[in-house]
C-alpha cells in the first residue's frame, strides 16, 4: 500500500511561505468569465524590478479567494485501499454486523433491498464529497462556510453533541470481555489511552491510521468470509444475493412502531453513517488527492514543531486548460474506484458474510426471531456466536465475538481522529487567535478532551450517553446526513467552476438522498413520536 502524495513540485504547503509562489509554472488559458480574476494583493517582484505579476484567483462566495495552481497528476485508477479504509472501517460497524442481520431474522433477507439501496446513495455522496475536496484541497466544512457561515456551525455543534460518547468502543470491549472476563470499563478505557499515546507519537497520523486501519479492515474481510462459508450453505447465500434485488418488499409489520424506526435508522446507517462522509474530506486532504497535494499533512503533538503552515484556503487549477482537466478526469476515475470498488464493495461483502451467519444462526437457533421480537437486543449476536461454535469448534463463537470486539477498535480509531481533525479545521481557520495554536496542537487538543470526557462517562454514567438526550442525538445524527446532502448540493453547484460541477444525474441522486434521509426522519418522528433506533 503507499501512503505516499502525488508529487507537485514542491513542499506542500510552500505555497503560503513564499513571496514568489506566484510563479509556479502555469500557462494561463482563456480566462473564465466573471470567475476566475486577477489578485494583485498576493503579488511578487520580479529580480529585475519588473512591475508586480498578477496572480489569478478563483472566487467562491465572500471568503478568501483561491490561488490558481497546477492539479497534480493522477495516480493509477486501480489502487490498494487510501482514504476509503476510513469509511469502510467507520462504515463496517454494527449497522452492518448487528442491526441488518437481526432484520433479516425478522423480515426474512428480503428485506436485503434497502441495504442496497442505502449502501448506493452512500456511495454516491462519497463520489460527491470528493468532488469539492480534490478540486479545491478544502474540507466540505470550509465549502459550507463559503456559502452561509451558520451552516458549517451546525455540523461543529452536531459533531460535540453526537461523537463524544465513546458508544462504539464500549460495545466492541463488552464483546471481548465476553471473550477474557476482563471488565469492559477498564478494556475502554486502555483502549482510549493507547489510542491518545499512539497518535500523539505518530508523525503523521494518516499515514499511520491508513496503515492500520487497512490491516484490521483485512483481517475482518477475510475472517468473517471464511467463517461464514464454514457455516452457512449455498441456500443462505443464494437468498442472501436474491434478497438484495426484491425490491419493494415491505412487510405490514415493518410499518408499525417497533420497527420503523429501527428500519430507518437502518437505511441511514448502511455504511458510514452522521458526519462521518464530511471528514472523508479530510482524509482526501492528508492524503494527497487532486488540490489536497498542496495542503501540508497534520502532525502528531510530538512532532508538532515540524507542521509546515496551513493555509487560510485552498487551491483551485485552471479549469480551462484542456491538460489540467485531463488530470482531473484521472482523479475522477481514482476516486471513482475507490467509492465503487473499495467502499462499496468491501462493505457489501462484510455484510452479505454476517447475513450469511444470521441465516445460519436461525437454523441452530430457530427461537431467535421471536427472542429479537420480545426485545432481546443481544439476542442475534448470541445466536451468530452458537452457530459459529456448532460449525466446528466452541473457539469460533470466541472468534466471533472478537470480531465485534474488532470492528468497535476499527470505529473507535476512524472516530477519534475524524472527530478531532473536523474540529480542528474548522476551528483554525474561523476561530480567531487559533492560526497561533497551530492545526496539529488543535487537533491534539481535540483527541484528548475527547479522550477524557470519554473516560469520565465510562467509569461515572452511561457510556452511551445521558438517556434523556439518546433520542435528540440520533436525531441530529440522521438529521446531519439529510442536511449534508443539501450543503453537498449548494457547495459544489455555487462554489465549482462549470466544467467541474456535478451532472443531472449526480445531483438528481443527492437530492433523492435528502429528502429520503430527512423525509424518513421526520415521518418516522412525526408518526410513531420515535426517531432513529
Amino acid at each position: 500500500m503507499d501512503s505516499s502524495r502525488p508529487e507537485t513540485g514542491g513542499t506542500p504547503g510552500s505555497a503560503d511561505k513564499s513571496p514568489t509562489d506566484s510563479q509556479i509554472p502555469f500557462v494561463p488559458a482563456q480566462r473564465q468569465p466573471s470567475t476566475v480574476e486577477s489578485d494583485t494583493s498576493s503579488t511578487a517582484t520580479t529580480a529585475g524590478g519588473a512591475p508586480p505579476q498578477e496572480e489569478r484567483v478563483w472566487k467562491a462566495g465572500r471568503l478568501e479567494p483561491m490561488p490558481i495552481r497546477p492539479l497534480p497528476k493522477a495516480p493509477p485508477s486501480i489502487h490498494i485501499l487510501g482514504p476509503t479504509v476510513f469509511l469502510v472501517a467507520l462504515g463496517v460497524g454494527m449497522g452492518e454486523s448487528y442491526m441488518w442481520p437481526r432484520l433479516v431474522l425478522v423480515f426474512g433477507p428480503e428485506i436485503r433491498w434497502l441495504f442496497l439501496v442505502g449502501v448506493s446513495l452512500q456511495a454516491v455522496v462519497m463520489l460527491e464529497m470528493s468532488r469539492y475536496a480534490m478540486a479545491t484541497g478544502e474540507s466540505i466544512f470550509y465549502g459550507a462556510a463559503r456559502v452561509f457561515k451558520p451552516l458549517m456551525w451546525f455540523f461543529f455543534l452536531t459533531a460535540i453533541l453526537v461523537y463524544i460518547w465513546p458508544g462504539h468502543l464500549s460495545a466492541g470491549a463488552s464483546a471481548f470481555e465476553r471473550v477474557t472476563g476482563i471488565p469492559w470499563q477498564m478494556t475502554a478505557v486502555a483502549g482510549m489511552l493507547l489510542v491518545g499515546v499512539v497518535f500523539t507519537l505518530a508523525k503523521v497520523i494518516y499515514n499511520l491510521l491508513e496503515s492500520v486501519l487497512s490491516i484490521c479492515i483485512g483481517l475482518l474481510v477475510v475472517g468473517t468470509s471464511v467463517v461464514a462459508a464454514m457455516v452457512g450453505n449455498l441456500s443462505d447465500l443464494t437468498s442472501t444475493i436474491s434478497g438484495m434485488f426484491a425490491f419493494g418488499y415491505f412487510p405490514p409489520e415493518a410499518m408499525t412502531a417497533a420497527w420503523f424506526p429501527i428500519i430507518v435508522g437502518s437505511v441511514a446507517f448502511a455504511g458510514p453513517s452522521g458526519m462521518q462522509q464530511m471528514w472523508y474530506t479530510l482524509h482526501l486532504r492528508d492524503k494527497g488527492a487532486g488540490m489536497g497535494a498542496h495542503i501540508p499533512q497534520i502532525r502528531g503533538l510530538r512532532h508538532s514543531g515540524e507542521q509546515e503552515t496551513m493555509p487560510s484556503r485552498g487551491f483551485m487549477f485552471d479549469t480551462s486548460d484542456p491538460a489540467e482537466m485531463a488530470k482531473w478526469k484521472g482523479w475522477r476515475r481514482w476516486v471513482t474506484f475507490d467509492a465503487m470498488v473499495l467502499f462499496w464493495g468491501i462493505t457489501m461483502l462484510v455484510t452479505i458474510s454476517f447475513t450469511v451467519l444470521a441465516q445460519a444462526s436461525a437454523r441452530f437457533d430457530p427461537n431467535v426471531a421471536d427472542l429479537i421480537r420480545a426485545g432481546d437486543r443481544d439476542a442475534s449476536l448470541d445466536a451468530m456466536a452458537s452457530s459459529f461454535s456448532a460449525a466446528g469448534s466452541p473457539v469460533l463463537g470466541t472468534v466471533f465475538f472478537c470480531f465485534i470486539a474488532l470492528i468497535g477498535l476499527n470505529a473507535t480509531l476512524g472516530l477519534f481522529d475524524s472527530f478531532s481533525r473536523g474540529q480542528a479545521d474548522m476551528t483554525y481557520n474561523f476561530v480567531p487567535g487559533a492560526k497561533k495554536i497551530g492545526v496539529s496542537k488543535l487537533y491534539a487538543m481535540f483527541l484528548w478532551g475527547l479522550i477524557v470526557f470519554g473516560i469520565l462517562v465510562l467509569l461515572f454514567g452511561p457510556a452511551d450517553g445521558p438517556a434523556a438526550i439518546l433520542d435528540v442525538l440520533a436525531f441530529l445524527s440522521a438529521f446531519a446526513m439529510g442536511a449534508y446532502c443539501v450543503v453537498l448540493l449548494l457547495v459544489n453547484n455555487l462554489t465549482l467552476p462549470k466544467p467541474i460541477r456535478p451532472g443531472i444525474v449526480s445531483n438528481a441522486v443527492i437530492a433523492f438522498a435528502a429528502l429520503f434521509y430527512l423525509g424518513a426522519l421526520f415521518y418516522s418522528l412525526f408518526a410513531f413520536g420515535v426517531v432513529v433506533d
